[in-house]
């Protein structure tokens, strides 16, 4: 039997009890047995300096490491005017940095955005996805998940409030599963590579 895939979790919010934390919890509750989802913390990353390339933190030492030890990555986030949270963007310059030691090369990966409002996070969704092209992370592009109404998502033991939401939740977290798939070899091909 082939081991689950390690996929780690970013969430775009620091607040206790943030919509977007509360859905990567409930998530990981509902995976399917191909994946583990794991949230990586990213509140106390240094702000990114070039300065410090020649001599990183500890922090963004463990973060690259983290990263590189998972098969794939997923972004759950809340929309911030328009665009991704500064702390998650601060997590992807640290994990990109110097160029030519991207951490995020290669790993396949999802976004989730969520909003307590109609429209879901789109503006924050699709400015990650820019970032991710650059990254040369290979992004999910279907299912697409703008999860609106989020103050009702979750309920207060972890699960999801609504069936309709843990049945779209389930086919986005197995069509991802098979996403992952899909770029498995050429992972195993990189790792081979980078040992060399």
């Amino acid at each position: 039997m082939t081991a689950p895939k390690n996929v780690a979790v970013f969430v775009g919010s620091l607040r206790t009890g943030s919509y977007s934390r509360r859905l990567a919890l409930a998530l990981a509750k509902i995976a399917p047995p191909a994946l583990t989802l794991e949230i990586v913390e990213i509140g106390d990353l240094p702000l990114y300096n070039q300065d410090l390339d020649a001599n990183p933190p500890a922090a963004w030492v463990a973060l690259k490491e983290r990263i590189g030890k998972a098969d794939a990555v997923l972004f759950v986030t809340p929309e911030y005017n328009r665009s991704v949270p500064g702390v998650l963007k601060n997590a992807i310059d640290a994990g990109s940095r110097p160029y030519g030691h991207n951490a995020w090369d290669g790993k396949p990966g999802a976004v989730i955005s969520i909003s307590p409002g109609a429209i879901g996070g789109f503006g924050a969704n699709h400015h990650l996805r820019q970032s991710l092209v650059f990254l040369n992370v290979p992004a999910m592009p279907q299912p697409e998940a703008y999860i609106g109404g989020g103050a009702n998502l979750v309920d207060d033991q972890g699960d999801f409030a609504n069936p309709s939401t843990r049945d779209f939740m389930t086919k986005f977290l197995n069509a991802f599963a098979a996403w992952i798939d899909r770029f498995a070899p050429a992972r195993q091909g990189l790792r081979s590579a980078k040992m060399r």
